[in-house]
């Protein structure tokens, strides 16, 4: 069935060109190849015909009518090609002004305090961010998702790690995302804010440096900073590093995620039981404040996994992606291309025209001749 559809999708497609149709009005001439020849023919005298009657037909006697159906056939197809006959072909080129974003992750100690839920229990910080996170890659009932956009992926703690590139291939970015571990080892324990913020500015700098076939351009950069925390750590300012998004047009949303105060931490005894103690913990908001400000983004606060949704929406909504397609148009003469129609494909109608024509003139000039 598929087959026969391709057949009338390619008709459908077939036309001719607006000012040459006029010749199709000849067509009609065509039957003028079966008229009789006007012209005195050679007669033989005899007394009767009764002599011929058993004689019989011969083949060629029986395929008399194929000269002229063969010249009618080429004199018609000879019309039909000056009319141009033309095949259309519509592509189209979708252009995408897609937007950069560097996801930012926290994964210091911190992020284990259960102060969030998910699924109708309490868990992490960190769970609860992964959550969401991949709803707004991937897209939900509420979030729309970013298939459009390249997603990268930064976690940081005592230092700064670049988990996942900035890609199209957001299954990749999801799968690091959920390989993500709260740190664990004193020794790599920390929240160094500003040189997480430097990583993900250096790694959105290097798309200038990479080309896309496919139509697509960066209409943004955009780092998600997400934080429960103060920068304790590493060898850059949070606002030098702002300082330095700014300068390469880089644009930071800064989140602020978990309570303010005293929050439940799990944590294991000296004998290495599973216990839960309250720390203080607290987030810098007034550096978060100042780092998105400086860039021309903007700061956010979650207390709560509908608020962190929330938030992203709001990020969503910020930053749109813009499509543009554009249609082409090219045409093939038939008359001189062969047509492809389905799996069968036709030859050049010129060149089956003069094959018609050739054909007649072969017969009537060998077998089909006949006397003057």
């Amino acid at each position: 069935m598929s087959r026969v559809d391709d057949l009338f999708q390619g008709l459908e497609q077939l036309g001719f060109h607006p000012e040459s149709a006029w010749w199709l009005l000849l067509l009609p001439l065509c039957l003028l190849a079966w008229l009789p020849r006007w012209r005195r023919r050679a007669s033989l005298v005899h007394a009767s015909t009764d002599a011929f009657d058993g004689t019989g037909g011969s083949w060629v006697r029986r395929l008399r009518w194929l000269p002229p159906t063969l010249r009618t056939a080429g004199l018609a197809l000879l019309i039909i090609c000056m009319a141009r006959p033309i095949k259309a072909n519509e592509r189209s080129r979708v252009f995408v002004e897609g937007v950069a974003i560097q996801s930012v992750i926290d994964r210091s100690g911190s992020m284990r305090a259960r102060d969030f839920r998910l699924g109708g229990g309490t868990v992490d910080r960190l769970t609860a961010v992964k959550k969401v996170l991949t709803d707004f890659i991937r897209g939900d009932d509420e979030l729309s998702g970013r298939p459009d956009d390249l997603v990268g992926l930064i976690t940081f703690a005592g230092f700064a790690d670049s988990v996942s590139p900035l890609t199209l291939d957001h299954a990749y970015v999801t799968a690091a995302l959920n390989e993500v571990r709260i740190a664990t080892e004193r020794s790599e324990d920390g929240t160094a804010i500003g040189d997480a913020i430097a990583l993900a500015v250096e790694r959105l700098r290097e798309l200038d440096e990479r080309g896309d076939d496919a139509g697509r351009r960066i209409k943004s950069r955009v780092i998600v900073l997400l934080t429960d925390g103060e920068n304790n750590a590493g060898d850059i300012d949070p606002l030098v590093a702002a300082e330095i998004a700014n300068a390469f047009d880089v644009r930071i949303y800064a989140i602020g995620v978990g309570s303010n105060g005293v929050a439940k931490i799990p944590m294991k005894d000296p004998f290495g039981r599973q216990i839960t103690t309250r720390q203080r913990v607290s987030i810098d908001e007034k550096t978060l404040t100042q780092v998105a400000e400086a860039t021309g983004g903007r700061y956010f606060r979650a207390t709560d996994t509908d608020g962190l949704r929330e938030i992203y929406a709001s990020i969503d909504a910020l930053e749109k992606t813009t499509t543009e397609q554009r249609r082409y148009r090219s045409y093939r003469d038939l008359a001189v291309e062969p047509l492809r129609l389905g799996d069968m494909t036709i030859p050049p109608l010129l060149l089956l025209a003069f094959a018609l024509l050739a054909s007649e003139q072969l017969l009537v000039h060998s077998r089909f001749r006949t006397l003057p």
